[in-house]
């Protein structure tokens, strides 16, 4: 017999997150234009919800142990236009419209490097 709640879970319509120990969950953010990988993060139950509130990303800083709204600082915000949750609801894919950079070191993507034979290149 298959387990209810993992099956309600995994083909039901009811949102019901799949956080880790931590109360986290891991959410990779595409630019919903070009559909490049902008960044990955993480959000806890508060975060998801004021995400999908807002239509504006908010994270959960695992370094500083507190709520975030991507480009707070910055003016960099990110506009959501779609979250999706995988099959298990234990991630999320956010496409959004980046109103800039989306790093912190001022690149388009946190993915600016690739890896060479061992060594970090720039992305072209």
């Amino acid at each position: 017999m298959k387990d209810k709640h993992k099956t309600d879970r995994e083909t039901g319509s009811e949102l019901n997150p799949k956080y880790d120990s931590n109360g986290l969950i891991s959410a990779v953010v595409t630019d919903s234009s070009s559909g490049n990988i902008l960044m990955v993060a993480f959000m806890n139950a508060e975060a998801l919800d004021l995400t999908l509130k807002t239509d504006v990303a908010h994270f959960y800083s695992r370094s500083r142990q507190t709520l975030w709204k991507k480009g707070e600082t910055s003016g960099n915000i990110l506009n959501v236009v779609e979250v999706l949750i995988d099959c298990d609801q234990d991630a999320l894919w956010i496409k959004a419209k980046p109103s800039g950079p989306t790093c912190h070191t001022g690149a388009d993507s946190c993915f600016y490097r690739k890896i060479e034979n061992g060594q970090l290149r720039d992305v072209e």
